[in-house]
């Protein structure tokens, strides 16, 4: 029997944002072959800090691994923003050392969740649904730097990836400006529901081939 497990932040754990509808534990839930089971250990607030806390509640029975981390960490760092930059290059230097704090920080991550040689896959962090549509553009170029990251550190390693930004890429799948809707977690259960079962669905989705 498969079990899945689903760790990282409120993009898995967003039941406090779909007004009594399905999350996105219980549609995977549904999704998934008979005989197969689904736990959330991802926590709504968490950053990639807290990812190895999240490994030592690991099931004995566990099988798959999916990781949704790094917008937390966005989130913190998102003043950043608002800091005038006397050049593009400055502007650019402000980046660049966030990217660089948070690889390491994101590299600790999936270190702890490689240690239990499960099969681990992780995902890209969404670029969310601002109504200033200057600022979500503004925020969509600036997230590039963490998924970046994300993505280097997933071809290092081997690890398929979830690219969040083409699955929630709908008004209808934000229940705010950061936060899954129920349309939303339903999409992302079941490009993991595809990942895991190995449905050609999964490729179709995400538009990406890695692992």
């Amino acid at each position: 029997m498969s079990h899945v497990i689903l760790l990282g932040d409120s993009i898995f754990d967003n039941a406090a944002y779909t007004s009594g509808a399905p999350d996105v534990i219980s549609q995977l839930r549904g999704l998934l072959p008979s005989g197969w089971s689904a736990s959330l250990l991802a926590i709504d607030g968490s950053t990639t800090d807290d990812v190895a806390g999240q490994i030592e509640r690991l099931p004995a029975d566990a099988t798959h691994l999916i990781l949704s981390v790094g917008g937390n960490n966005a989130l913190i760092h998102a003043s950043v923003l608002d800091i005038p930059a006397s050049s593009t290059a400055q502007a650019v230097g402000f980046l660049a050392d966030i990217s660089m704090d948070f690889e390491t920080r994101y590299r600790s991550a999936v270190a702890a969740c490689l240690r239990p040689g499960l099969p681990l896959s992780v995902c890209t962090i969404y670029n969310g649904c601002f109504p200033d549509l200057a600022y979500q553009r503004i925020v969509s170029v600036a997230l590039m730097v963490f998924n970046d990251a994300i993505l280097r550190v997933a071809v290092d390693h081997s690890l398929s990836v979830i690219d969040l930004r083409l699955v929630c890429a709908d008004s209808q799948d934000y229940a705010n400006p950061i936060e899954p809707s129920s349309v939303g977690g339903e999409k992302i259960a079941q490009v993991i529901a595809a990942l895991v079962t190995g449905s050609n669905a999964f490729a179709r989705a995400t538009r990406i081939v890695a692992g």
